[in-house]
């Protein structure tokens, strides 16, 4: 009963918010009012996330019909929310990281004069977030993918100058056709089972032999090419490396950190564990995808010199040891293999996604604050920052060795255990791409360390001083979090990851035996 009431609440908080600041923001006796409802809302969310995570793990799973009544045969009709491990770990990161941007953006902001439609997109877009990775049915999904979008479309072009425009329009023009592609998906899904809701739609599938008939073939590959742009996976990566830099800088943290994650990665993964069932196809795709991604991400990420345009790229890259380490889990099960090497690929991957949302965030942060004080993104403009912004710099240099895999921060501890995994699971190659493209991203980040922060201080960095209180606040809970995540990982494992790598082995599992049972 406790969870029916908080886990709807998950999304109701930050949609109410996000009409309550518009309200507020123009009656002027209490327009002041708004600026602070934003970063409470996020705070609700954050606190209540932690709590439904460690309530969940002694009570087990939850799933929650919003708005229900008992239909045709006492069927439960309403909005379906599953709140089972995987969705977990996705709410913790998305409000985590939600909580950083907005506390950073309420000094990053103030030179804009539209400040309440800025709070009330990124509460829209989080609401949205936290609806997809909740979800129980397709099609409500993909609605909270559309909005988190469509919010994110505007964030983008916020600055309205003729960058920040044209890199909207693009993003806008690619999101419209990943988002058809999805909804074909999720269409031909519904006139092949007459249903929307992801456990009856495998269920379908599973007991009627039919997965691997033309028609969910169509809707497979619809729904994995317009998830996989959402998510930027190479070849559908073009919009990503504009849209990232022209953002303001939270909402570069926001769309790296978590967005292409929950409207992408999220999305896919659970539709070919938990819907579709994982097979040796879908499996390949996704290694590909991954290893495609993080090996082409990194390249292009490399001959940058445009700081945010930069770490754009490295989100593709790191995006990438992702969904190849969980394709490798999938493909593990798919062919009948240990459970064990499928179990540490999936648990490298989905404390990557979690420490990719850390440390990428703190980079975007760190950033914005260096171009906000500097007036520059270029590398070579800029020099002796760490002595002009030694907190600033001190942010960024955790950010950059935690993405780098340097130990102790989180990014070594979440890169060996999929390296690890992969070789274990039987695939030393993609291991060695692996620790090919770590190395790489070291280099990469050196660079940043030796133009930026160190070297003579030029003209434009003369100058500048810190940045305000606010925006410290938000890189200082990000960078903890780079700290602490790897020396924490035995408790983080017990309470995120293995919950949430349960929720789509077991499930994946069981629908392979029904499969099995239907063939016979």
């Amino acid at each position: 009963m406790l969870m029916e009431t908080i886990v709807p609440l998950m999304v109701i908080i930050p949609l109410g918010a996000a009409f309550t600041v518009v309200i507020l923001s123009n009656l002027k006796v209490v327009s002041r009012l708004a600026r602070i409802i934003a970063p409470l809302a996020i705070a609700v969310n954050l606190t209540l996330s932690i709590w439904i995570c460690v309530y969940s793990y002694y009570y087990g799973d939850a799933t929650v019909w919003a708005g229900r009544w008992d239909g045709i045969a006492g069927r439960p009709i309403g909005i379906e929310l599953v709140c089972d491990g995987f969705a977990r770990l996705m709410l913790v990161t998305i409000n985590l990281v939600a909580f950083a941007a907005i506390i950073f953006s309420t000094a990053y902001m103030e030179r804009f004069t539209t400040i309440w439609l800025y709070d009330s997109l990124f509460l829209l877009m989080t609401g949205a977030m936290n609806g997809v990775v909740l979800s129980g049915d397709l099609f409500n999904m993909y609605v909270f993918i559309e909005i988190a979008a469509i919010s994110s479309y505007g964030l983008v072009a916020f600055g309205t100058e003729r960058e920040e425009l044209e890199a909207a329009f693009k993003y806008l023009t690619l999101g419209v056709i990943g988002s058809t592609f999805i909804l074909i998906g999720v269409t031909v899904l519904y006139s092949l089972t007459g249903q929307l809701n992801m456990t009856r739609v495998a269920r379908i599938i599973s007991l009627r032999g039919i997965s691997q008939s033309p028609a969910v073939i169509l809707a497979a590959a619809s729904l994995i090419g317009g998830l996989s742009l959402k998510a930027a996976m190479v070849p559908f990566h073009a919009w990503l490396p504009d849209a990232h830099p022209s953002a303001p800088a939270p909402i570069s943290a926001m769309l790296s950190g978590v967005l292409i994650k929950a409207a992408g990665v999220y999305a896919v993964v659970r539709i070919i564990f938990n819907v579709l069932g994982i097979n040796p196809y879908y499996a390949n795709v996704l290694i590909a995808l991954g290893a495609l991604s993080m090996v082409i991400g990194v390249f292009l990420a490399i001959g940058q010199w445009d700081f945010k345009r930069l770490l754009a790229y490295h989100s593709i890259s790191q995006m990438g040891y992702v969904v190849m380490s969980i394709g490798v889990a999938a493909a593990v099960v798919a062919r009948g293999g240990s459970m064990m090497a499928a179990s540490l690929c999936m648990l490298g991957g989905l404390f990557h996604m979690f420490n990719h949302a850390a440390f990428k965030s703190l980079l975007f942060l760190s950033s914005g604050s260096i171009e906000q004080a500097t007036g520059t993104r270029h590398l070579k403009k800029m020099g002796g920052l760490a002595r002009r912004m030694p907190l600033t710099s001190f942010c960024c240099r955790v950010g950059a060795l935690s993405i780098a895999g340097v130990p102790p921060f989180n990014g070594f501890f979440s890169k060996l255990i999929i390296i690890i995994g992969l070789v274990v699971a039987g695939y030393p190659i993609l291991a060695a791409l692996a620790v090919l493209v770590a190395l790489m991203t070291l280099l990469s980040f050196i660079k940043v360390q030796r133009y930026a922060l160190e070297g003579p201080v030029s003209e434009q960095t003369n100058s500048v001083r810190e940045s305000s209180w606010q925006m410290g606040l938000g890189m200082v809970i990000l960078a903890v979090v780079c700290v602490l995540a790897g020396l924490a990982l035995i408790p983080l494992k017990q309470y995120l990851f293995d919950p949430a790598g349960n929720a789509l082995l077991n499930k994946a599992a069981s629908m392979k035996n029904l499969l099995v049972e239907a063939v016979k």
